[in-house]
């Protein structure tokens, strides 16, 4: 038995962790979470040139396709590699067959010039006819200069701003700092520390807020829509969201995997055009209750703005296995320089 639903949204990725995995280990073991930054994601991104853009966005988008998730909302770092990174992950996006919607992550921790180069090419791609938001990484990486400078261009693009928002107590400021900023058109990424409300919509990470052990951001407390996001770890959206389902059930027993399922729907108010697409999936009924204890569900045929991108013999634009193998000689180049 199949059913069909419209193609699912990850509401926040970072397509670059993509070559992660495997990655040498730190110089030492992080043990918090500004830590894991320093020692981790900020060494990775600052190690990316563009060939390992290109590779890391094209596997991304090919395990989100093989998960049944045909939008992308992605939040990009490679400080060494600004310039026209965000053209890359459009690219092998839609050369997979899926859609994205982009933004670059601007931030003081790689000095005035970096902070410059960010905010131009979130500029340049958004002027150019590209789909996203203006992007920045966090208060306590952004001067008060800096995060004026991100709010007034995304004021004169007509666009919103995705950032990242007291994900961690490094940032538990962020909630006073953008008090009176923010807007409807905001994408405010985790919210676990998140002591007032912003305009916006929030976007929950379960998985990756348990993996760096930020707490849990507790979701039905916010007045404000609510999306689901992976923040890196994979596009598999079902277990997003079995993830999100499990750790409100933890924190209340009487919680509804309905709950958790329409933060996923949410996902289709921020990229409307997954909800034309159609996914064909291994199981029936796609019930978030079923679904919530059923794993390895899986979709059968994908189909995107009328093509099909998926059937059972897999991609049907791109070789999966030529993706893997030039992914793999770019996380090898990657994790050398680490």
């Amino acid at each position: 038995m199949t059913a069909t639903t419209p193609g699912l949204v990850c509401s926040h990725h970072h397509l670059y962790s993509a070559l992660a995995r495997g990655m040498p280990a730190p110089p030492k073991t992080p043990t918090c979470f500004r830590e894991i930054l320093e020692q981790v994601w900020w060494r990775l991104d600052a190690a990316l040139d563009a060939e390992m853009i290109r590779w890391s966005a094209m596997l991304g988008a090919l395990e989100a396709l093989e998960h049944g998730t045909t939008a992308i909302i992605d939040h990009h770092a490679s400080p060494n590699a600004i310039e026209g990174s965000l053209d890359l992950i459009a690219e092998a996006c839609a050369e997979v067959g899926i859609r994205v919607a982009c933004a670059y992550e601007v931030t003081d921790r790689n000095g005035p010039d970096g902070a410059r180069r960010g905010l131009a090419e979130n500029e340049r791609f958004l002027r150019s006819g590209g789909r996203g938001w203006v992007g920045a990484h966090a208060c306590f990486t952004l001067s008060d200069e800096t995060l004026d400078a991100v709010v007034g261009l995304a004021d004169d693009l007509g666009a919103g701003v995705h950032i990242h928002v007291a994900e961690g107590p490094e940032d538990i400021d962020s909630g006073r700092r953008l008090d009176g900023r923010t807007r409807d058109s905001w994408l405010l990424a985790h919210g676990v520390h998140l002591d007032r409300h912003l305009d916006g919509t929030i976007l929950h990470n379960p998985e990756s807020n348990m993996n760096n052990a930020v707490g849990y951001a507790r979701p039905v407390r916010f007045t404000n829509p609510v999306a689901l996001g992976t923040d890196g770890i994979g596009g598999d959206m079902l277990t997003s969201f079995r993830a999100a389902y499990l750790r409100m059930r933890e924190d209340d027993v009487t919680a509804s995997p309905e709950t958790a399922w329409a933060w996923l729907e949410t996902g289709w108010e921020l990229f409307p055009e997954a909800r034309d697409d159609e996914v064909t999936w291994s199981y029936d009924p796609m019930d978030p209750w079923h679904l919530a204890f059923t794993p390895g569900v899986r979709p059968l045929r994908v189909v995107v703005d009328g093509t099909v991108v998926l059937d059972d013999r897999g991609p049907t634009r791109v070789d999966a296995a030529e993706i893997r193998a030039k992914a793999a000689e770019q996380a090898r180049r990657l994790h050398a320089r680490l």
